[in-house]
């Protein structure tokens, strides 16, 4: 029975993420940790070759308090197939078998995997914590990092604008599946995020979230700041909080205004050399994106 009332109060105070070498204010981390105290104890994770898998796979100091296994890069959603499959082959019940891969890990080398598993309709549950780069490697730019962001790839100067495409919509490649379950949340919105993990346990099939992780790192802000950042995007619509469930998309937060942009995109580095033409197309992208939202979707909360 799905628990409604989850939130961060009534959450087990078992760890079954901690001790780990993410850096200070590591929305990835943050997201993993958040995640294993809602589907508990009987967890099979997987975790590609990325910043978790190198953060919390230091022997002799493990970071999981679960069972947990790191997959080849590509190869997050198609190891999870398997644990799913050998759970059911040893007759295991009450079991989940959850998968933690980054942007590049989920949407560029690790989408055939995961349109695979879809496709199948495996019971498992696949979270993309997106810090929109490849940050393990050296920020580098993935299909997910958002218009004029600099990166190590992309870089920003006298004749270069940074990054020149805008983040790929997985959230709707995902859905265009026809999957059980998928969603975006944030670690700026904890008790939507509780809740949607809360309601991917209970999916007999595929689901997806998609949670908006910042970087301290590879976007250049104060590692105090994660929290804070992740709420502005919000609040500013360059980030939303959805659901695709039962062929229909939904809103799960609809700001009648949204808040300065450039507030947001001036309080990190990796914009900072961005004019206000390109904060004009930035806006441009991000109402075209609401407008058809608000026009298909409807809204209801989580």
């Amino acid at each position: 029975m799905i628990n409604t009332k989850i939130n961060i109060k009534n959450i087990t105070q078992d760890e079954f993420f901690f001790g780990h070498k993410a850096c200070g204010g590591c929305g990835g981390s943050l997201t993993l940790r958040l995640a294993l105290k809602v589907v508990g104890e009987r967890a099979f994770t997987v975790v590609p070759a990325g910043c978790m898998s190198a953060v919390g796979f230091i022997y002799p100091q493990m970071a999981f308090g679960v069972n947990a296994i790191i997959s080849s890069f590509p190869g997050t959603a198609s190891m999870l197939s398997g644990v799913a499959a050998g759970t059911r082959a040893l007759g295991l019940e009450n079991y989940h078998a959850i998968g933690f891969a980054g942007d590049g890990g989920t949407a560029d080398i690790g989408l055939q995997a995961l349109s695979g598993a879809i496709d199948r309709n495996d019971k498992i549950i696949y979270i993309c914590y997106d810090n929109e780069a490849y940050m393990n490697t050296g920020v580098q730019k993935s299909s997910l990092t958002p218009y004029g962001a600099s990166t190590t790839t992309t870089p920003a100067g006298k004749n270069a604008r940074g990054t020149v495409t805008h983040k790929k919509n997985i959230f709707e490649i995902v859905a265009a599946h026809g999957i059980a379950y998928a969603a975006t949340a944030s670690i700026g919105a904890v008790a939507d995020f509780l809740k949607k993990v809360e309601k991917a346990k209970h999916v007999n099939g595929t689901s997806y979230i998609h949670v908006f992780a910042p970087c301290h790192v590879g976007w250049g802000f104060d590692s105090s700041k994660t929290i804070e950042i992740s709420r502005k995007a919000l609040s500013c619509g360059l980030w939303y909080l959805a659901e695709y469930e039962n062929g229909d998309f939904a809103l799960n937060q609809n700001p009648k205004e949204f808040s300065s942009i450039e507030e947001y995109i001036y309080m990190q580095g990796r914009f900072k050399h961005l004019t206000s033409d390109d904060i004009a197309v930035i806006k441009n992208s991000r109402d075209k994106q609401w407008e058809k939202m608000r026009t298909k979707w409807v809204t209801k909360k989580v």
